[in-house]
């Protein structure tokens, strides 16, 4: 499981972290919170009230960490809660005074339901930026990679939309098929067949953005031989359809 980056933690959390009950519920919580945010967004409630929601980071089909909201409350606290609270609290062995407790909710942000909704648009947006460009990086060329992988790079992104083949490239940059597929899958660290596939999921993720252009058409555009083989292939690689991608965007 990837790690989490440095989010807010509200004090009373910092505090159970003292007790091992506690602390062991705050945990379940979190592992609730990313088992249910893998491929989207997902917001958990936990027995304090406090809300979290954690956007995936997403390299191709692996997960490689959340953006979260941090813990806050969407409505003003009742006496209800707080009463709820205090009783846990002293479940779990804290000497909190109740006092001390209804002061650490009011310095606890309470957001509304459109601000909150906002907040997660926008993690959203930065959580897909960072994955284009992860992506991208995934498939540049290393400065260290021998003249000839820059070659034929530069050949398959110029000949990406054709039904371009291993054999194909080799003789583009002058060496035998055998030797080049050593040392392409050397160099970039993917198989040929896997390289190409990630060029055109680059093209077509930036195409899914024009909503005119069906997804039929995207997929033959960037180079795939039937719409069934570019479904597979992008949800192999970005983890969900072209379908649900695109309305994710739509969405943010």
């Amino acid at each position: 499981m990837p790690n989490h980056g440095k989010r807010h933690e509200n004090p009373l959390c910092g505090m159970m972290a003292e007790k091992s009950r506690a602390c062991a519920a705050c945990l379940q919580i979190q592992q609730k919170l990313s088992d249910s945010a893998r491929f989207e967004a997902a917001t958990v409630t936990c027995q304090l009230g406090l809300v979290d929601t954690a956007v995936p980071v997403r390299l191709g089909n692996r997960l490689i960490g959340f953006l979260q909201t941090g813990q806050v409350l969407r409505k003003q606290l009742t006496t209800a809660q707080l009463n709820r609270t205090a009783e846990l609290v002293a479940e779990w062995g804290l000497s909190i005074s109740r006092e001390r407790l209804q002061e650490i909710y009011k310095e606890t942000k309470v957001l509304s339901s459109k601000q909150y909704e906002s907040m997660i648009r926008l993690l959203s947006i930065f959580a897909e930026h960072i994955s284009l460009v992860s992506n991208q990086i995934a498939v540049q060329r290393q400065n260290s990679e021998p003249p000839v992988i820059a070659k034929a790079r530069e050949f398959i992104t110029q000949n990406h939309e054709e039904d371009i083949s291993l054999g194909q490239v080799a003789k583009a940059v002058n060496t035998s098929t055998f030797h080049f597929c050593k040392l392409f899958k050397k160099s970039t660290g993917l198989h040929f067949t896997e390289y190409v596939s990630r060029v055109r999921t680059e093209k077509a993720k930036n195409l899914l953005l024009n909503p005119n252009l069906r997804i039929s058409e995207i997929a033959y555009q960037v180079g795939f031989q039937s719409l069934t083989h570019f479904n597979r292939v992008f949800k192999k690689i970005m983890g969900q359809s072209p379908t649900d991608f695109r309305a994710r965007l739509s969405a943010a």
